[in-house]
């Protein structure tokens, strides 16, 4: 896989996900990274006929894929990035754990808490219960309540009066 400083999102359909991806498309242009989004399908379960598991199938990877066109839509608008889309098929923390073992350009992962009263989500979850398949990349997580402007601070460098960042 490709070399370099990526910063890697994991996609859901969540309401605080687009918190995670604004924040790394905007750090990953601040440092001069690249941005990787991680969309995982889930396996699909027997339902018994060959043609119903292909249609169930064939339905969670479009939907898989509108979410990926609105992942570049948003990098691109927010932060002028053309994120690289990675669709996976199989269980989503053994999928994440083997995309970190593949690509060692990944330095971060970046997920974002949950801000309503059903908790961090059990992605953010299994981090302090260490059950995580985060590896040797260290997680960031974003609060999934913070505002647009609110992230565009976080993950941008201040300038130096001279011009410079840092």
């Amino acid at each position: 896989m490709s070399q370099g400083f990526a910063l890697l999102v994991v996609a859901d359909e969540s309401p605080e996900f687009s918190a995670a991806l604004l924040f790394a498309a905007l750090w990953a242009k601040a440092i001069g990274g690249s941005l990787k989004v991680l969309m995982v399908v889930e396996p699909v379960e027997a339902a018994g006929w060959a043609s119903v598991d292909a249609q169930i199938r064939a339905e969670a990877f479009q939907e898989a894929q509108g979410l990926a066109a609105r992942c570049v839509e948003e990098a691109r608008a927010e932060a002028g990035l053309e994120p690289e889309l990675i669709f996976r098929e199989g269980e989503l923390r053994a999928e994440i754990k083997r995309l970190l073992e593949e690509d060692a350009s990944i330095h971060f992962v970046v997920l974002a808490a949950g801000a309503g009263g059903a908790g961090p989500g059990p992605l953010v979850s299994s981090i302090g219960k260490g059950t995580g398949p985060w590896g040797r990349a260290p997680v960031v997580i974003v609060p999934g309540h913070l505002t647009k402007q609110d992230l565009k601070a976080l993950a941008t460098l201040p300038q130096k009066p001279n011009g410079t960042t840092g």
